[in-house]
């Protein structure tokens, strides 16, 4: 464990709120987590089981998933949840004021050495940061997802971060077995979800373009490198609704019209279409058992 850092509160308890819990759990943090919604923690209790199994396929995780699922508690006041935290990291949607509101409400709450983490995929902490007084107590902490395989973080300082606040972000995931991606200077989208996204968008802008059928695109890059699903499949895993919403963060950063994404992606989540966790997106998901080991054996065969 991270020396200073013991509690651990997560707000926002959906898809990557749970599997952050669950990673921290089985590395002896004490996890609190909250949500809105009581379906979220509900679902969350679920699937948090289920990340912990997968977790503990990792040869020399200590302990028993037991264990680390003793350590997670579930609540309904955010006072509560953040009150004894000495991290807390913000997994809400990803939409700008969202993040603005939740991070204002922590502040108020939480302990005054508390570090305030956002999980954002791609809005850097410097445009959140003037929602806090404790400017040099923020910090991006972005967990890629299945985090039962991908053990990186990107870490990235705000505006005003300290010296003490980074090292100490820096120390804790070191202390769950990742790898710290340090983003040197800051920008969009981080360190590897800037590579990610030049791919995304192109792929997205060649489907919805009628340049090629998506099942093509995923079956050459699958060729090409090998990895179990290409694009569309990656897209689907991580939820449409999530990807289109950090496309928008690229066009209203850039307000260049070849950022925003296709309507055509907009109509499929209006339909309800949003990957796995729906059971339908690019693909059919009918057994989206994506948290075990043999991570999206499922799904269309491609």
């Amino acid at each position: 464990m991270a020396s200073e850092i013991k509690v651990l509160a997560i707000v926002g308890a959906g898809f990557m709120g749970s599997q952050i819990a669950s990673r921290a759990a089985i590395f002896g943090y004490n996890v609190r987590m909250f949500d809105v919604s009581p379906k979220a923690l509900t679902s969350a209790k679920e699937s948090i089981s289920l990340y912990t199994e997968g977790h503990y396929q990792q040869e020399g995780v200590q302990g028993s998933p037991e264990d680390a699922l003793s350590r997670i508690t579930f609540h309904d006041s955010l006072g509560e949840t953040v009150r004894d935290a000495d991290l807390i990291i913000e997994a809400a949607p990803e939409k700008l004021e969202l993040k603005k509101e939740v991070f204002s409400q922590i502040d108020k709450l939480a302990s005054p050495h508390a570090i305030i983490g956002t999980n954002s995929s791609s809005i850097p902490v410097s445009k959140i940061e003037d929602a806090v007084t404790r400017k040099d107590k923020v910090v991006n902490i972005h967990f890629y997802t299945p985090l039962t395989r991908y053990y990186f973080v990107d870490i990235m300082r705000g505006s005003k971060t300290s010296a003490e606040t980074f090292y100490k972000a820096k120390e804790w995931v070191e202390s769950l077995e990742c790898l710290p991606l340090v983003v040197k200077k800051e920008c969009l989208g981080f360190v590897f979800n800037r590579i990610w996204r030049a791919v995304k968008k192109d792929a997205l802008a060649s489907w919805a373009g009628g340049h090629a059928d998506f099942r093509d695109i995923d079956r050459a890059w699958r060729i090409w490198t090998g990895l179990e699903w290409g694009p569309f499949g990656a897209m689907d895993v991580v939820g449409l609704d999530v990807v289109y919403d950090i496309e928008m963060s690229y066009y209203n950063d850039s307000g260049d019209p070849k950022d925003k994404p296709p309507k055509t992606l907009k109509d499929m989540i209006d339909r309800g279409e949003l990957g796995i966790k729906s059971g339908k997106g690019f693909y059919t998901w009918p057994n989206a058992e994506f948290l075990k080991p043999d991570f999206i054996k499922g799904g269309e065969k491609r």
